[in-house]
This record gives structure tokens, sequence and C-alpha cells, in this order.
């Protein structure tokens, strides 16, 4: 079974953070996609007065792609954030292939296709 949750570990963040090349703050979050031990996917964001996605894992499953973004987008509603953007580092073809981009030119995500299907299925 896919585990998809945050992490509170700080030095596990300031790790995905440095090999991803993105500067770590306190606003500083990672989400990861488990199957026993084995990291399947992740997502780097930042969450302040908004939820900002910079890196997205994995790319070549768009599945597993959608459901890592629903649940980062999820944790920012938990949070009590609704506006969600991505940085120039995200997969902004991937997010267009899934229907999440609400407007390009701000590079806002949609966070109301939370309560739509997944993959666009029908």
């Amino acid at each position: 079974m896919i585990i998809l949750k945050p992490t509170d570990d700080e030095n596990l963040i300031k790790e995905y953070y440095q090999k991803e090349n993105i500067s770590f703050s306190a606003a500083s979050n990672l989400l990861l996609a488990t199957e026993r031990d084995e990291v399947l996917g992740y997502c780097l964001f930042d969450i302040d007065d908004v939820l900002t996605v910079h890196i997205i894992e994995p790319l070549n499953d768009l599945s597993l792609l959608d459901g890592v973004l629903r649940s980062t987008l999820h944790v920012g509603c938990e949070r009590g954030v609704v506006d969600a953007f991505y940085a120039d580092t995200a997969p902004e073809a991937a997010f267009n292939t899934l229907g999440f981009i609400k407007n390009k030119a701000e590079k806002r995500l949609d966070v109301e296709k939370l309560f739509k299907s997944c993959c666009s299925c029908k």
C-alpha cells in the first residue's frame, strides 16, 4: 500500500532540498510517497501565506504524480492555505496535462480540483 504523508523530520527535509538545490527555509516542507521503506515519489513545497510547489516526483508516472500533488494540496488546505502556486522548477507540463493549472501567467494551481476526479477519469 502506498502511503502519502508529510514528514516533520527537519534533517530529511533539508536533505531533499539540498539534493534538489532548492533554498531551505522555515516554510520548507516535504511530502513522501512510500511503499514499505521505498520512496516512490515526493514533493518539496513551501507553506506560508500560500503554498508553493518547487519539485514533484515522479515525472514518469502521471497517476502517482497526481496523487502526490493532490496530497500536497490537501496538506495546505488542512493548514488553512488554499492559494497554491508552482515555482519555475516544478513540472508545468505535467500540471497542465493533469488539469491543475488555474492561471498559467500567475503559475496558480487549481485547488478546487481536489474535489474532482483524478487523471481526468470519467
